[in-house]
């Protein structure tokens, strides 16, 4: 057989999808599997998204824009307005997905070979983007015990190198919870300037916040020669297979380098976005609100039952639905594993996250786990009592 291409082998398995097999095997073994792994909301789809959806006036479903419909775009415009960001229509490019945004904004800033920093434990698929365009991660570890907050200025300009590109952050992030300050978006953006760097943040989890306040790469002026704002509705609006994303920046070189990337595509669905323009037309203002009390909730009570777990560490979250835990195991790749493999509780089990996939420091990660806090009450704590005991367990092999 041919031999595949070297980008084809550096793309890795994705930490939180990778244990589906033998979740799968336990469900068909009469397991119930409580999946904390993956952050798949369980709060309803806006019902503005369903009818518009089921109301597509066209009987033919044609090309869309490949900056994404006219309409949505508008409406897009009038959100970020909304969150204290300034733009135009011709400011963004609606992509597949956030995926297919920080696919484009790699391969717009790097050649084969460039660098961009990252600070580790991050979104594992950043790996497999950065794999497919060419570009190398370079981590900047973040420490638990201060929160996962970025590390002190000296130690960010020790990772940069003459193929450093871009500076990649997450806020909220996943997966660890943790809300970047305006002081720290204010480092990077010095950085930035220092070493003519771009910023690419990632802003999924906007609205999921808890204690303090959103700080977008757009709302610092020193920034917009710079920033790239990354963006999606999966989490947002409860639609992550809706698969819409877009790139916002006031860059007209990057914008327009993304839109003949986006050309070449053709298109973002169509359907999808007639339903996430539908959403912003008629959302409540109450939406938000209520979400983020039911996920602040939730966030409570996963700590609680965290504490209980006796040799665990984790510190309390500030945003998104994540909490990344330290677990008093030799293994957290063997013990994930082990948990759909060989043990339950009556009948029940919990599948996690390992964590050495959330950084590029292949060292790292060992002893910790993202667990997503996506699941009601009773459901929730029984997952992680389950979890507890599995830790008592698997100790005492």
């Amino acid at each position: 057989m041919s031999k595949l291409s070297a980008r084809a082998s550096k793309v890795p398995s994705s930490p939180i999808r990778k244990l589906v097999p033998l979740a799968m095997a336990a469900k068909a073994a009469g397991k119930t599997v409580y999946r904390i792994n993956i952050g798949q909301p369980d709060i309803e789809t806006p019902d503005s998204f369903w009818k518009a959806v089921h109301e597509y006036p066209s009987k033919v479903l044609a090309y869309g824009n490949a900056r994404g419909l006219p309409g949505y775009v508008e409406e897009l415009v009038k959100y970020y307005g909304k969150a204290g960001i300034d733009v135009r229509p011709d400011n963004i490019v609606v992509t597949t997905g956030g995926s297919e945004a920080i696919v484009f904004s790699m391969m717009a800033v790097c050649d084969p070979g460039d660098e961009i920093i990252v600070f580790e434990p991050f979104y594992p698929n950043y790996n497999g983007y950065a794999a497919m365009s060419g570009a190398i991660l370079k981590p900047v570890t973040t420490d638990p015990k201060k929160g996962y907050h970025l590390p002190e200025m000296a130690e960010i300009e020790s990772a940069i190198s003459d193929r450093t590109r871009a500076i990649l952050i997450c806020s909220p992030n996943n997966p660890t919870g943790t809300v970047l300050t305006r002081g720290e978006i204010e480092l990077i953006a010095k950085i930035a300037e220092k070493h003519d760097l771009y910023v690419i943040s990632d802003e999924v989890y906007r609205e999921f916040i808890y204690e303090g306040v959103h700080t977008s790469v757009l709302h610092l002026p020193e920034l917009e020669g710079r920033a790239i704002l990354l963006d999606s509705i999966s989490k947002r609006f409860s639609a992550c297979g809706g698969r819409i994303g877009c790139v916002v920046s006031k860059i007209p070189e990057l914008i327009d380098t993304i839109w003949r990337m986006a050309q070449a595509r053709l298109c973002p669905p169509t359907v999808e976005q007639v339903g996430a323009e539908a959403v912003l037309k008629n959302l409540p203002e109450k939406y938000f609100i209520e979400m983020k009390e039911e996920y602040r909730k939730r966030r409570d009570i996963a700590m609680e039952e965290l504490g209980k777990i006796e040799g665990s560490f984790c510190k309390t979250p500030a945003g998104a639905f994540y909490i990344m835990v330290r677990l008093p195991v030799d293994s957290i790749e063997k013990f994930a594993e082990w948990m759909l493999t060989d043990f339950d509780l009556d009948g029940e089990t919990t599948m996690i996250a390992p964590g050495p996939g959330f950084y590029a420091s292949s060292d790292k990660g060992t002893d910790e786990a993202r667990l997503a806090y996506v699941l009601r009450e009773k459901d929730l704590r029984r997952a992680i009592h389950i979890l507890g005991e599995g830790v008592k367990t698997y100790n005492k092999r």
